[in-house]
Order: C-alpha cells, then structure tokens, then sequence
C-alpha cells in the first residue's frame, strides 16, 4: 500500500480530495495535515470582510471532504520534510511516513525584514489568523478607539482589502463613518503588472472614496501607532493592515529541496518539486520554473486537477502532464460594495454585473467541496 500525504488544505490540494473521492485508487493510504480544520477561500475574503458573506460561506469544511477522499485528517501542522527518509514531521505528532507527498501550505507575512511589523502590524496571512484579529479590529474602530486604518502594500490583494475595509466600516460606523480615514501605502504604483486602464480605474475609485494614496513609500518600521518610511516620513495610524509580498515556510529551507533565492520551493512544469518525482508542491509556496507566476488563488485553483492528475499518474507509472498557466487570466477585483473591475488581455470592464460574474464564480468554486456526490464505490 502507497501512502500519499497532502500537507495544507489550499486551494490546489482541495480539488486533489475531490478528485479522490470521485474517482478512488484502491490500495492508496491518503493523508491530510492541516491546521485548519476549515480553510478558508481567499477569493471570497474580500466579500466577507466587505460584509456580503458570512464566515461560513468561505470556510471549507475539510472533515467531510476529507471523508469523501477516504483521507485520514491529521489536524496538526507540519514543520519540516525529512526528505532522505520520506517523513513530514509534524508539530504535534509523530512524524508521517510517505512514498508521495504534496505540498499546498500558502505563505507567512513578510515581516522579518520590517522591524516592528510582526508586533503592530495586521498580516493578512495566514487567513485563518487575520479572520478574529479583523473581527477585534472593527469593534475598535466602532467603539471609538481606533479612527486612522492604513494598509502597507499595494497590489490586487491590497488594494481589494482595504477598499473592502473601507465600506464595511464606513458602514458600520453610520453617523460616525466622516471620522474614518484611510490610507493605501505602496512602495511603487499600485497594481503593478496590471494594464494602465486597470490602475487608473482603481485610483479614480481611490480618491472618490477619499482613501488616500501614497506610492513610492517604502515602509522601514513600524512601532505602535504609526510607521516610518524610507524618506523620513513618519505616519501615524490606529491600525496597520499588512499585504506586502509573502514569504515562504522558514523550515523549506533545511529540507535541501532547490529553492529560488527568495526560499520559495522551485517545480518543474509538471508541479514536481525540481530533481525529486515524490514531491509535489502548489500555490503560494511554490516558484515556477518555466516561468514567473503571480502568486494568486487564480493559479492556485488552476492548478489543482493537474496536481491530481500528475499524483495519479505518479502513482501509476506513468507520465505527468504539464501545468500551462494562463498567459493572461481573468482578473476580477471587487471594490468593497457589490461591484468589481476586471481585466482580460488588456481590456478593463466595471460594474455591479462584473461583482455578480465574481460572486457566480466563487459560489460555484464553493459548492463544489459541499455538495458532494456519494462517494465512488472501491474496486
């Protein structure tokens, strides 16, 4: 009997449990570890925060997932990968023994660089940590205590949360919300990467709000209260929300797996950890070798039915299948009320239906690990 064990419960390896489930391998001892007995879908953090969903509606329930898989649920965190003798080794348990392991543990809060960011910083990694802390931080703002928010970073995921931050306090807030202030801080334009039309809607929605905008500042501290930037500057704010770039799991790095210089796990085409066919890897972890990807639920979710491919075919014999990121995928960006922007191939479309294309998406990518079929009978 070959034992398989999936480490995370993100986006990809979800999709590796569905797929199990519906079409088992008989003599497969399956394995999940995960912290999060209920994972949470990033794609739908946004809303949630904006207040359109509750937390319910973008958890994941692994139990019964995992039960579907026929997978052994180890609720537990894996610190390392003893690579030369085939074990994950877990925080709170014995190690694992494997003959395939895959890989799917998202990313930490890049704050090691930055003093003072892990002390008084909101990262917004791991999710399942940012859920309570932003529950604790909007009592703050509606009992008064906390008026400035500002928010260091200034991609997709930035500039979605704060503006999301933004409308759902507002909100709240009613006759007290033209108290509120709100301050984007990143250290180049905001959505770099992005088509020009796409950052300029995003300013002009930026400053119809009255969020201010600051580019080119490049946080270097944080204490309580207020950050510092690379010029000098110094500003203050009740609350610091933190969406700068990730890193990757410390403990990747005494694995002696190839690493890009970053400390991200380099896979081949076909998800394969680079020069091992026993290790797979997906998502935010993950540096692409064919070529750069951005790390996004978008690929994340992409690549789960090739991880679940190459897994089978791993254990089969048989040759994997690439992975071909889409060039230019679909981007769809919600604004904090029911509307969102979205960008394909250099063309920018906004507006109520765009958010309700988003949330169709979304839902559909949800019920897929809820409403599951009878599992498929053994053979």
């Amino acid at each position: 009997m070959k034992t398989v064990v999936l480490v995370g419960a993100g986006h990809a390896h979800v999709a590796v449990l569905r797929d199990f489930g519906l079409k088992p391998i008989p003599g497969i001892r399956l394995i999940l570890v995960t912290r999060e007995i209920r994972a949470p879908y990033s794609g739908m953090l946004p809303g949630h925060v904006a207040g359109h969903y509750r937390a319910d509606d973008i958890l994941i329930d692994t139990v019964p997932l995992a039960r579907f898989a026929g997978a052994t649920l180890h609720l537990d965190e894996a610190i390392g990968l003893d690579v030369p003798n085939r074990r994950v080794m877990r925080r709170n348990g014995p190690p694992l023994p494997y003959d395939i392991v895959s890989l799917d543990i998202g990313s930490r809060p890049n704050t090691a660089d930055v003093p003072g960011a892990a002390e008084h910083a909101l990262p917004v990694k791991p999710i399942d940590g940012f859920l309570p802390r932003f529950a604790a931080l909007r009592a703050r703002v509606l009992d008064g205590h906390s008026r400035h928010v500002l928010l260091v970073g200034g991609g997709a995921g930035g500039v979605e949360l704060l503006l999301a931050t933004e409308h759902r306090l507002r909100h709240d807030a009613g006759g007290d919300a033209g108290a509120l202030r709100f301050t984007l801080l990143s250290d180049g334009d905001i959505l770099a990467g992005f088509p020009d039309g796409f950052r300029a809607r995003f300013r002009a929605i930026l400053d119809a709000r009255g969020i201010a905008l600051l580019t080119d500042a490049r946080v270097v501290a944080v204490e309580a209260g207020a950050v510092t930037l690379e010029d000098g500057r110094r500003i203050a704010a009740d609350e610091i929300l933190w969406t700068t770039q990730a890193a990757p799991a410390a403990w990747l790095a005494d694995t002696g797996l190839a690493l890009d210089p970053r400390g991200f796990l380099r896979v081949d085409a076909t998800l394969r950890a680079v020069g091992r066919d026993d290790i797979f890897a997906a998502g935010d972890t993950i540096a692409f070798d064919p070529r750069p990807i951005p790390r996004s639920g978008v690929h994340a979710v992409r690549a789960g039915p090739v991880l679940a491919g190459n897994i089978r075919a791993a254990l089969a014999g048989t040759a994997p299948h690439p992975y071909v990121p889409q060039r230019d995928a679909l981007y769809l960006v919600s604004t904090g009320p029911q509307h969102a922007v979205g960008t394909r191939n250099g063309i920018v479309l906004g507006g109520r239906w765009v958010w309700r294309c988003k949330d169709w998406i979304d839902r559909r990518f949800m019920r897929r690990f809820r409403d599951l079929p009878p599992p498929a009978p053994q053979r």
